[in-house]
């Protein structure tokens, strides 16, 4: 059984998300108070307390979701399973900074603060209301990619995220995106729907902010991963630490190529993936990508339970 940790981005954060695994691993705990003291702040209280719409701005989402991706690593490797057990680590945009967190690559506190830090330059990149998202479904890569450069005739508007065969997300100006999705709805897509979101993410609207995250990156310490990630820009494996770093600055504008990401992963032995965090959707897309894959959840005390006794019997 070769495995891979993968690890999700915005949109999985919900309130209450870890706190059962805080309760149940000290060392889970941990993991919250020391992103809460590097942000200065009890984000631990607008996770397990907040409301909804406060947790999902992306200045707090995109922490949030990593800090509870790392405390289901502590409470993994409180059972005896360490990062080592996967051939790769692989994050779906905010998700590749929990990655290489798991990783080693990069410090927790370091994730945390570069993670508030990307969340508020994509917000601040564009004025709210300007910029937009979609998810199309049923089309394909290639055809998304077609309807996204017809719609871009006098705006922004180019494939975000290439989620899996039948998902791919669009980002750009609002007018530009709203044409696409009725460009896709006369294509027969089976659905074209405007995303409840802050901010066009990873398209070149975002370039105010690659320019935030390149001088904020600069200087951090990067270190080589433990195991190598396979990045969202490249779709290939790296342990290089000045490579990841530059790869990171990319991503902010660049697509997220998931799709081709868990098929590279495939293509080299991968034969199950566990997703390390909050929610389902990464197993989903792992599943509609490749069904040969073995895609699980770990992200309760229970589901850390199943995963430390299937690393045992292996």
């Amino acid at each position: 059984m070769t495995r891979a940790f993968l690890f999700p981005g915005q949109g999985a954060q919900t309130v209450g998300m870890g706190r059962d695994l805080a309760e149940a691993y000290p060392a889970a705990r941990a993991v919250y108070d020391e992103v809460d003291e590097a942000l200065g702040e009890r984000l631990s209280a607008l996770i397990w307390e907040g409301e909804q719409e406060t947790l999902t701005l992306t200045r707090n989402a995109q922490p949030a979701l990593m800090a509870t991706s790392m405390a289901v690593m502590a409470a993994l490797r409180a059972e005896g399973v360490e990062v080592g057990a996967a051939a790769y680590v692989a994050g779906h945009s905010l998700g590749e900074y929990s990655a290489l967190a798991a990783a080693g690559a990069l410090g927790l506190g370091d994730a945390a603060r570069l993670l508030r830090l990307r969340g508020e330059a994509m917000q601040a990149a564009v004025p709210a209301g300007e910029g937009a998202m979609a998810a199309l479904l049923g089309l394909g890569f290639e055809a998304v990619a077609e309807i996204a450069a017809e719609a871009a005739q006098d705006g922004v508007c180019a494939a975000a995220n290439d989620n899996d065969p039948a998902q791919v997300v669009i980002s750009g100006d609002r007018a530009a995106v709203e044409r696409a999705v009725e460009i896709a709805k006369l294509q027969g897509a089976k659905r074209a729907v405007m995303l409840p979101v802050s901010a066009p993410f990873h398209c070149s609207l975002m370039q105010p902010a690659a320019e935030a995250m390149a001088a904020a990156l600069s200087e951090v310490a990067f270190h080589a991963p433990a195991v190598p990630l396979v990045g969202n820009v490249t779709a290939e494996a790296s342990s290089d630490p000045d490579a990841i770093r530059a790869r990171l600055v990319e991503q902010v504008t660049g697509r997220v190529r998931w799709r081709e990401s868990v098929g590279y992963m495939a293509a080299q032995g991968v034969t199950e993936t566990w997703e390390i965090g909050a929610g389902k959707a990464l197993s989903g897309m792992v599943k509609r990508i490749d069904r040969s894959l073995e895609a699980r959840t770990v992200g309760t005390p229970a589901e850390v339970q199943a995963a430390s006794g299937a690393f045992g019997d292996a």
